[in-house]
């Protein structure tokens, strides 16, 4: 994929999200939120992995460590949803931690506890996207 893919693929996602969030409202807790949008996402043809087990190398030890990212959108976007009052640093280093170990491009952060889910999404990228081409 492209730069200009994968942020297309953001804004489709983005905008199932924002379907999800419009039917069930503010709220509810994360799980049902996950289980909306992977619904939404795959009725919309989107390849949606979950809870993905990635290598994690640390000097001369290899461990395969069950990640807590939750979906994987056709594999180069990264879903990191909470239902927090509001979103912290950690959260925005653990979804960029994720996109490091899985070598993911772009990633979305989405707090579905609020009314307005477009303004409480923060969108993420790192080296992987940046080497993408144009």
């Amino acid at each position: 994929m492209n730069k200009k893919e994968i942020t297309q693929l953001s804004y489709d996602v983005l905008g199932c999200a924002i379907n999800v969030h419009r039917e069930v409202g503010p709220g509810l807790l994360e799980s049902v939120y996950q289980k909306c949008l992977i619904y939404e996402l795959k009725s919309k043809g989107f390849k949606v992995m979950q809870q993905v087990k990635a290598p994690l190398y640390y000097k001369e030890l290899s461990l395969e460590v069950e990640l807590k990212a939750d979906l994987i959108v056709n594999e180069s976007l990264i879903i990191e949803l909470k239902t927090v009052d509001c979103l912290l640093p950690v959260h925005e280093a653990q979804l960029l931690t994720y996109m490091r170990l899985l070598k993911i491009p772009q990633g979305l952060l989405m707090n579905f506890f609020s009314d307005n889910l477009s303004k409480n999404t923060i969108p993420m990228v790192n080296e992987y996207f940046k080497s993408l081409p144009d």
